[in-house]
């Protein structure tokens, strides 16, 4: 068998003395690992560095097995990525929420969204909103999708602030606030049709929104704990958003 796609790097592991398994997120066939004869070489440590885009051809006897890939690259960013805390987590963090996916599981649309985080992952407000919306995908796509598009007490689709932590669902000003302590706040960004950008509180309530129902849907049914490079990126993205704004 054999095929050819485009992928983003999102990590490798040894394997013998000279070559590497590699992890890919690929354009169309989701999360796929295969095996990099010389991934070790000097020629290819570059290449395969997490954050790249990489062209590759796929190849295996059966369907099943790892398979073997040739890669060349498309797009080095690592270097860059490593200039800073915030993309070096950011990188690390999307590439452990990609990993809650069945491997080659297609998600066209989280690899798409993936590469156009990795263009602003220096630029904090853009890349805390997008990995914002990241997080929601990655809900969306394990089932447990939030609705914030209307009040789920009214059906208003305006001024929305809460979401309910039972239910994941949005919540008007006006029927929520007597349960204010006990809601979830929804940052005037995510409403639909908003133009507003993320300031670090706003930004903040996000993170707090989406790493709670990670936790209670994703993580704890799973037996995991959050991953410490989400920590790492949102303590960095809101360090870097508060200096731009003062």
């Amino acid at each position: 068998m054999e095929w050819q796609d485009e992928g983003i790097v999102l990590g490798v592991r040894r394997h013998g003395e000279t070559s590497v398994i590699a992890e890919i997120m690929t354009q169309q066939r989701g999360r796929h690992l295969g095996l990099v004869r010389g991934g070790r070489s000097r020629r290819m440590q570059p290449v395969l560095q997490p954050g790249n885009s990489v062209s590759l051809v796929w190849r295996a006897r059966l369907d099943q097995h790892l398979g073997i890939y040739q890669i060349e690259p498309t797009q080095l960013r690592a270097a860059r990525l490593m200039e800073t805390a915030m993309a070096v987590y950011g990188v690390q963090a999307m590439a452990a929420l990609l990993r809650l996916l069945p491997e080659r599981d297609p998600h066209p649309h989280l690899y798409e969204t993936l590469g156009i985080i990795l263009e602003n992952l220096h630029h904090p407000a853009s890349a805390g909103e997008l990995f914002i919306r990241f997080e929601l995908a990655m809900l969306e796509d394990l089932g447990f999708g939030l609705d914030l598009n209307q009040c789920a007490a009214t059906g208003t689709t305006e001024r929305l602030r809460f979401v309910s932590p039972k239910t994941g669902r949005a919540v008007s000003h006006e029927a929520g606030l007597p349960w204010a302590d006990k809601m979830l706040a929804l940052p005037a960004f995510l409403e639909r049709g908003s133009n507003l950008s993320a300031d670090p509180e706003s930004l903040a309530d996000a993170f707090r929104l989406t790493g709670y129902f990670l936790q209670r849907h994703v993580y704890e049914p799973r037996g995991l704990d959050a991953p410490d490079t989400r920590s790492g990126f949102v303590q960095a993205c809101l360090k870097a958003l508060a200096a731009t704004t003062q």
